[in-house]
């Protein structure tokens, strides 16, 4: 690919600002509260025909990206399960994303709240919040499978993001007030950006359903011009953050850059915010070849951290292999070693289910798991007791950190 097979303007602003007037507040509690005055939001131009033009740099590293999604797809597993590593990116790219928007949790919160049913103890709100981030991550990958991604689909991922939290009244529901990011939580007016005001909204998200429809753009631009342009819109009053970096995946999906894995790159982006924020900023001003660059070198880190979780993980499964002996290929504690790195929190029906093996087999495996310090009990009771496993849950803390810390790409 050279640098004119994407073809179009470059640094033009990319939209055009309207004036608008945001009334006083005579209720508001401060001055500030009851200010109004004038404040300028931002209506991007319509993308489902517009061509973009990548200079050399971001083709570069677009081609990169797409041999690093490549080799990702078609890396083998020697010991952990094709869905044991998807599962743990998913989960990994998920806590990112929420991480992003001041949504923080450890692994070991999330695995215990994914296992515990909603009347076994008090809800962890916080982690329902990053559970939904899965369930919308999920399901746009699943939208991903199909020839066209809808308005529809857009409002479930984000019905499935918001819906069994505090803010499940907005979930799956395009706003009709103006929002703003930055400045003051009472009005516009020192926002750092404004977004279209709501009578632009679903005309906006129509016509970037239609871009995704397209195959005549490189899957990984696509995905890169969807996820800016719907931060641009943000058609949601909360949310809008988690639900595009969700649609990367459908891009990527529908494209077939993603089949097995889903390179974690909300990670990379959690690492450097103010990067990403600059790159979304540098779109809108026209410059699409370095948000595409900047998106691009993220997406081939992503795609080589996620190599090497996978690494980390079949590694970590051949050490308890091996401290456990020799097993059986169908010994109980066998197939639950083999279905940890999926399910790292687990009580005796759910490994009776994963293992097909009777509530005497598991029990006997628990022990053997117990024993060789794979799982940890996390409580005595003698009916309800749940095993945890600790070292795979560090594990993946670890490796986050050492993505969140590591050189920018």
């Amino acid at each position: 690919m050279t640098a004119t097979d994407v073809q179009g303007s470059a640094k033009t602003l990319f939209g055009r600002y309207v004036d608008c007037l945001w009334g006083p507040n005579p209720a508001g509690q401060g001055r500030r509260a009851r200010r109004g005055g004038r404040y300028r939001a931002f209506v991007p131009d319509r993308i489902s025909e517009r061509d973009f033009q990548l200079d050399a740099g971001a083709v570069s590293s677009l081609q990169q990206a797409t041999k690093a999604l490549e080799r990702l797809q078609h890396t083998p597993t020697r010991v952990a399960t094709l869905d044991a590593v998807a599962q743990n990116l998913l989960r990994s790219e998920s806590v990112a994303s929420s991480r992003i928007e001041d949504v923080l949790i450890s692994h070991k919160r999330l695995a215990r709240a994914a296992h515990l049913s909603a009347g076994a103890q008090r809800r962890d709100n916080r982690a329902a919040e990053v559970l939904g981030n899965v369930a919308a991550m999920r399901h746009a990958i699943e939208v991903g499978t199909g020839s066209e991604l809808g308005l529809a689909d857009l409002l479930e991922i984000h019905e499935l993001l918001l819906g069994s939290t505090a803010d499940r009244a907005i979930a799956g529901v395009v706003r009709t007030t103006q929002n703003w990011i930055g400045g003051s939580p009472y009005n516009p007016l020192d926002a750092a950006f404004v977004p279209p005001p709501p009578e632009h909204v679903r005309d906006l998200l129509e016509d970037l359903c239609r871009f995704i429809a397209r195959d005549d753009l490189p899957p990984i631009v696509q995905a890169a011009i969807a996820h800016a342009q719907f931060e641009t819109i943000h058609p949601f009053a909360d949310g809008n953050g988690r639900t595009g970096r969700a649609l990367i995946y459908a891009v990527l999906r529908r494209r077939g850059e993603v089949t097995k894995y889903i390179p974690p790159i909300s990670l990379l982006l959690a690492a450097s915010p103010r990067v990403y924020i600059d790159g979304l900023t540098s779109y809108r001003a026209g410059d699409a070849s370095s948000w595409c660059g900047l998106f691009a070198r993220h997406t081939a880190g992503a795609a080589r951290e996620a190599e090497r979780l996978a690494e980390e993980i079949e590694s970590l499964e051949s050490e308890w292999l091996q401290r456990l002996g020799g097993l059986r290929q169908d010994a109980a504690a066998r197939l639950l070693v083999a279905a940890l790195p999926e399910q790292p929190v687990l009580d005796a029906a759910a490994a009776g289910r994963l293992a097909g093996r009777s509530h005497v087999a598991v029990n006997n495996a628990f022990r053997q798991l117990e024993d060789a310090g794979i799982l940890r009990r996390l409580n005595e009771r003698k009916w309800g007791r749940v095993w945890e496993c600790d070292e795979l849950l560090d594990l993946v803390e670890d490796f986050e950190e050492s993505v969140r810390t590591g050189p920018i790409p």
